[in-house]
């Protein structure tokens, strides 16, 4: 098919109008969220272009469906097991779940429209990262649940585990293990990663102890990449911002001839799958991924059935004490 010949879609109707994907489906759907001069501007694009709506989807979406659309991050191992729990949740309350993966090359735009084309009923995105209008534009068609996100704007639903008490369960435990030198490898700019840094040095400060933050990130190769940069002042301790991260920190460590837990104590976050292997058994932070699971699909099925106030659900996590944490070595 030519350039020519090609149907215009969306996205070029929102590069030719200079607005977001998400804003040029509010106005195509004739739904609120969009300013009149944003609406007859993206209508003459639309003209121009002769960008005509796909009837057939517009059908879908016209009829009530049973259907939650979940969006997800393919690259999250932690994502994986929410979604794996939300299956079952969502059968519970008699729906079933459309699933859209966000990963290299495929924008969570995308991930979201493909949700509302299949004819979603609600939206449940894990971490996401759009802006607060992109999410109230989207929270004007369906009823839109944030997970793991919290910070989204009145229109919006969120499920959210408590970072801070999190954060302070870690403190606590290694402190009451006797550390006093704990280094808290961040999470960049991941969803979450501020939160938890701002806790960390809350709750350091709280027991009187410095609070050293090395960047880092959600991966294996982050944490490897961050532990490389200790140097020679060595913390007794570490708690990075989720299991993959700790999982890189482990390895640079023993790669450098340490021994967890008798050299340096690490302590994850999720406690996922990685943080349940046999040869690991990994400390770490559980955010219980089949209550955060069921809390969401509680909450979009509960506004698809009259609930009209958007809510914000946060849930309390618990510390998982496995074989990387240990009183720090005398002396």
């Amino acid at each position: 098919m030519t350039e020519q010949q090609r149907r215009p879609t969306l996205m070029d109707v929102a590069h030719a109008a200079g607005v977001s994907r998400a804003l040029v489906s509010i106005v195509m759907r004739g739904a609120p969220g969009a300013a009149e001069s944003t609406r007859q501007k993206v209508l003459e694009a639309a003209r121009e272009l002769g960008y005509r709506p796909d009837s057939r989807a517009r059908l879908l979406r016209s009829s009530r469906t049973r259907l939650l659309g979940l969006s997800f991050f393919s690259a999250h191992a932690f994502h994986a097991e929410i979604v794996d729990a939300a299956y079952a949740a969502a059968t519970s309350r008699g729906y079933d779940l459309a699933l859209s993966a966000v990963a290299s090359g495929r924008p969570e735009t995308l991930a979201v429209e493909s949700l509302l084309d299949f004819g979603s009923a609600a939206l449940i995105l894990i971490s996401p990262t759009l802006s607060h209008q992109d999410l109230a534009a989207y929270a004007g068609q369906v009823p839109v649940v944030s997970l793991l996100r919290d910070d989204v704007g009145d229109p919006v639903d969120s499920v959210s585990s408590d970072d801070h008490a999190g954060v302070r369960m870690a403190v606590d435990h290694l402190t009451g293990l006797g550390h006093r030198r704990i280094v808290h490898v961040d999470g960049g700019i991941a969803v979450s990663a501020e939160p938890r840094r701002a806790a960390f040095r809350a709750e350091m400060d709280r027991h009187g102890l410095a609070a050293r933050i090395i960047p880092g990130g959600p991966t294996e190769e982050d944490g490897l990449r961050a532990a490389r940069t200790l140097g020679e002042d060595l913390p007794t301790a570490v708690i990075a911002f989720n299991d993959r991260c700790a999982l890189g920190v482990i390895e640079s460590l023993r790669a450098d001839g340490l021994k967890v837990p008798d050299d340096v104590s690490v302590l994850g976050y999720d406690d996922s799958q990685f943080a349940r292997l046999s040869y690991l058994q990994l400390s770490s932070v559980s955010q219980d991924a089949p209550l955060l699971a069921a809390a969401a699909v509680d909450r979009a099925v509960d506004r698809i059935e009259g609930a009209q106030t958007p809510a914000h659900v946060v849930r309390t996590p618990h510390l998982v004490v496995r074989k990387t944490t240990a009183p720090p070595r005398a002396g």
